[in-house]
């Protein structure tokens, strides 16, 4: 379960645990930033990019699913705790690059993003007393110039798996970011101030 250190807590006790719909460690660790410590439940939905949808509507619209197929996996008790979900995209020239199928494929977009300015946006939604609010993250990330050398040197790492545009901010490949522009938790995957508002909203007590 996940306890949220609050002074509020005696008064809140029936909202101290959260749920997160995700299997990634760099939100758990984000959450733990701002004092919130989570169950992972993993939620497996289909991550297709509908027909003529723009990035900004395709990360809400995932983001909104993976919390709802986390309640789907809640008896009615549990359902009674807020359930955190998110989704992060990275978009260079309207193109959304979203996780590599293979080391291939990540290298095709780490090529594509050299010497870029790209977009990184995160979708975060809270779901809590029937109703889920999802708020958006738009960041401009620029990178320098790659050498094929390092792509091959950062392939290597296994850094890039499960990561959209594959790269994290967080890893060897932050050095390669010239300037952020926006949420740099938000490129990692979960924008700090969203989820802190999100949860204030619902009463829930963190900084």
């Amino acid at each position: 379960m996940c306890k949220i250190k609050t002074k509020l807590n005696k008064k809140i006790d029936s909202l101290s645990t959260i749920y997160l719909a995700s299997r990634s460690p760099r939100r758990v660790e984000l959450l733990k930033q701002i004092g919130v410590s989570c169950e992972t439940l993993p939620a497996d939905i289909d991550e297709s990019q509908h027909i003529n949808e723009s990035a900004e509507n395709y990360v809400r619209r995932l983001a909104q699913q993976k919390a709802e197929a986390c309640l789907l996996r809640l008896n009615v008790e549990q359902r009674l705790r807020p359930v955190l979900a998110a989704d992060t995209t990275v978009v260079l020239a309207d193109l959304v690059l979203g996780k590599p199928e293979h080391d291939h494929d990540a290298r095709r977009m780490l090529r594509a993003l050299s010497g870029s300015v790209h977009q990184v946006h995160t979708a975060v939604a809270l779901a809590f007393n029937n109703k889920i609010e999802v708020l958006l993250s738009t960041t401009m990330v620029e990178m320098m110039v790659l050498s094929e050398v390092q792509i091959d040197a950062y392939i290597k790492t296994g850094e890039h798996r499960d990561k959209a545009g594959s790269y994290g901010i967080q890893s060897e490949a932050g050095a390669w970011i010239k300037r952020v522009e926006g949420s740099y938790s938000g490129v990692m995957g979960l924008p700090l101030y969203e989820t802190a508002s999100l949860l204030r909203a619902q009463g829930i007590g963190i900084f």
